[in-house]
């Protein structure tokens, strides 16, 4: 069972292929991060498989897995997007877009056939990948004057805290971020500096 700041996700691109009565489907699985590489990808594809007749796809996004979508792209509604998103849910993955084309065989597949299509060519994709499981980060921020350098630094250290920026002068800041289990904790050791401010800033 994942803890509750981790989540599940792909390592790389990959492909798989299923085809039915002539019809040919090409599953094509993308690590993605938002909104904008989701909508960069679906361009590329159409634009690389310009002649199919559809390209149908489903994403999901965040360690919360709340923002997703299925578009069937001129398939029966529920037959193309909710089998591929099905995949998803089955191996319990976020942060992925899977895009499948269509090569239309000349012979209708009627509703369970599509589903089925669908479905197995997601999953043929996703046996080609390497799951893995990442770490929910918060990211903060804090600001504090060059004399408190010492106490800051020491319990960034004692915790093993990645830092991402840093500016030492008379006003200083360090950029960090923390495993959101641990987020609490270092936070209350931080907001016992005084005069120091801490300000979050995401979560990835």
């Amino acid at each position: 069972m994942l803890f509750e700041d981790t989540y599940r996700t792909i390592s790389k691109p990959s492909e798989g292929n299923y085809k039915e009565k002539g019809s040919k489907f090409i599953a094509l699985a993308f690590p993605v991060d938002d909104e904008i590489k989701v909508k960069e990808k679906l361009e590329e594809v159409r634009k690389k498989f310009y002649d199919a007749r559809h390209h149908c796809y489903a994403y999901r996004l965040g360690f919360d897995k709340l923002t997703y979508r299925v578009n069937d792209d001129g398939e029966p509604s529920g037959t193309a997007g909710k089998p591929i998103f099905g995949q998803f849910l089955s191996n319990d993955l976020t942060n992925i877009l899977v895009i499948v084309v269509r090569y239309f065989g000349g012979t209708k597949l009627g509703v369970g056939g599509l589903i089925k299509a669908y479905k197995t060519a997601t999953a043929e994709a996703l046996k080609e990948q390497l799951f893995i499981v990442r770490k929910v980060l918060d990211v903060y921020e804090i600001n504090f004057d060059y004399d408190q350098m010492n106490d800051v630094m020491k319990i960034l250290k004692e915790e093993n805290i990645n830092q991402l920026d840093q500016r030492f002068d008379l006003k200083c800041m360090v950029k960090f971020s923390v495993r959101k289990k641990f987020t609490n904790d270092i936070y209350d050791r931080l907001n016992k500096i005084k005069n120091l401010k801490i300000k979050y800033l995401q979560t990835i």
